[in-house]
């Protein structure tokens, strides 16, 4: 079954998610909030950048989003709405709440139209790849349609539960990635104090038991003290925000989450939002240089 899909944008993930659904016979054009963005990768794989949002809704039975905030997926959805056939399928990719997904899912409802959350991990690798964790919320017929297009995205998809569970989902896996970066760059910050080799040791370390996903690719980006963007600071931020909101409504304060923020809150004042988050290893290392002083 080939399903004409269109994708909605063309971030650091986007682009590697859209090309990977052109890889599989998929795409059918591309929209763009900046729309010479769009027009390069149409030209470079030969389909369509429309021109709004609801002309690329008439020319697809699915639709991809993957963008920033809630506010974006919500402008998206309205836009979406009026173009709207019966059968649709819009499969939101983006890391928002769960409650922007439950309402995206109900306007998309009102016109007959079928919704699925499908936030993503694996970083601008994966998205390249086509290896990204999926992670999906929403009606499970919906999930079994939709599948052939996930499938051309990730690796690991899996039915999470109703919709919204697919973000809570991604919510626990935004404070994993806290943790294991905060514990990433200490152990970094602590081997460069100790004028270890740091190629070797991250070579080595890889192979061990306190390895990860981050260790392996981001530890790098620390030796090198360079931080280029897989995913930026301000919105691992976001993401956090989403976090804390979701355990208030437990009552509960997460250390990981308040702490990793609140280092985040300092990189973004000193003009470091747009770097990888692996860009924290600049204040561990400065705790070891003011123990010089």
């Amino acid at each position: 079954m080939s399903l004409n899909t269109g994708f909605i944008g063309l971030g650091a993930m986007g682009m590697g998610m859209a090309r990977n659904l052109h890889k599989a016979g998929l795409l059918s054009g591309v929209w763009n909030r900046t729309e010479a963005k769009a027009q390069a990768l149409a030209q470079e794989l030969n389909t369509v950048a429309a021109h709004s949002i609801a002309e690329l809704t008439h020319r697809c039975e699915v639709l991809v989003l993957c963008v920033s905030a809630d506010a974006d997926v919500r402008g998206i959805v309205e836009a979406i709405v009026p173009a709207a056939r019966p059968g649709l399928t819009v499969i939101d990719c983006s890391t928002v709440s769960a409650e922007t997904a439950q309402y995206a899912a109900q306007r998309l409802n009102d016109v007959q139209a079928r919704f699925l959350d499908c936030p993503v991990s694996g970083g601008v690798e994966g998205a390249k790849n086509g290896t990204l964790a999926i992670m999906c919320g929403g009606d499970a017929n919906t999930f079994q349609h939709a599948l052939p297009v996930l499938q051309a995205m990730g690796q690991t998809i899996t039915h999470m539960g109703p919709t919204g569970f697919g973000q809570a989902a991604k919510a626990t896996n935004q404070i994993l990635c806290a943790g294991v970066i905060q514990a990433v760059a200490e152990a970094m910050a602590f081997a460069k104090a100790h004028q270890l080799p740091l190629e070797q040791l991250i070579e080595t370390l890889g192979k061990g038991a306190g390895s990860s996903w981050y260790f392996v690719h981001r530890a790098p980006f620390m030796a090198k003290e360079a931080f280029p963007a897989g995913f930026k600071v301000k919105l691992h931020d976001k993401d956090l925000g989403i976090c804390q909101d979701m355990a208030k409504q437990h009552g509960v304060t997460l250390s990981v989450i308040e702490s990793t923020r609140a280092q985040y809150h300092t990189l973004m004042q000193n003009g470091y939002g747009d770097e990888d988050i692996s860009s924290l290893f600049r204040l561990k290392d400065a705790l070891f240089q003011h123990s010089k002083d």
